[in-house]
């Protein structure tokens, strides 16, 4: 098995004080390699949500690390970031593009094939399937299994990114079935050791350790 999968981290849905929890993030960052971030704050306004983004951008950004922020394009292209997170009721893969130019563009298909299509053949950079596994960040109203991550990887070239509930105890079998990016939020941040030993064992698992 080849390293080619990698990480995708996801910040905490609720930071109280992103100057404060800025120590914790930069463990994270230093705990391994990661393919990028997606900044996902909920229940702020828009210039509290600048404000977090001015914070946790920069040091990803200067570790060569991707910054997505999650359902926002017009804010993601206004805040430096790298690009954009859309679901389904985000408004459109067209409206995304208009916003963040050259940027990245990621969808949400769920567990939908034909969704999954659409995205590709319309230019997303990549699809992200689940929900994999029981997850606390939000009610998961649909359910991927590892077969559709082995049909997407041996049919298409656009990347595939896994989320739901992942944790070091049961992603192997997302590695293994072609994933290209695990979306880790909680299996992160609520891992015993602390967010840099995570980093560290999702990388050794999907090196095939």
């Amino acid at each position: 098995m080849s390293n080619d999968c990698r990480l995708y981290l996801i910040t905490p849905a609720v930071i109280e004080n992103p100057f404060q929890w800025l120590p914790v993030w930069e463990q994270a960052l230093d705990g391994g390699d990661i393919a990028c971030v997606q900044i996902r704050l909920k229940n702020l306004d828009d210039d509290a949500l600048c404000r977090a983004i001015d914070v946790l951008r920069p040091p990803a950004q200067k570790r060569g690390i991707a910054v997505l922020l999650n359902d926002r394009p017009d804010l993601a292209f206004e805040t430096g970031c790298d690009g954009v997170h859309i679901g389904q009721e985000d408004g459109t893969y067209e409206a995304a593009r208009k916003a963040v130019g050259d940027g990245i563009v990621g969808i949400t298909c769920h567990d939908s094939r034909h969704l999954a299509m659409e995205a590709g053949e319309k230019g997303a950079d990549y699809v992200a399937f689940g929900a994999f596994f029981p997850t606390d960040t939000k009610e998961a109203k649909f359910h991927a299994d590892t077969d559709l991550l082995r049909w997407w990887s041996q049919l298409f070239t656009v990347p595939s990114v896994a989320i739901g509930g992942i944790t070091i105890d049961n992603c192997r079998p997302l590695v293994e079935a072609g994933a290209d990016f695990l979306a880790v939020s909680a299996g992160v941040w609520k891992h015993a050791e602390g967010p840099a030993a995570a980093v560290k064992a999702f990388n050794k698992v999907m090196s095939g350790g």
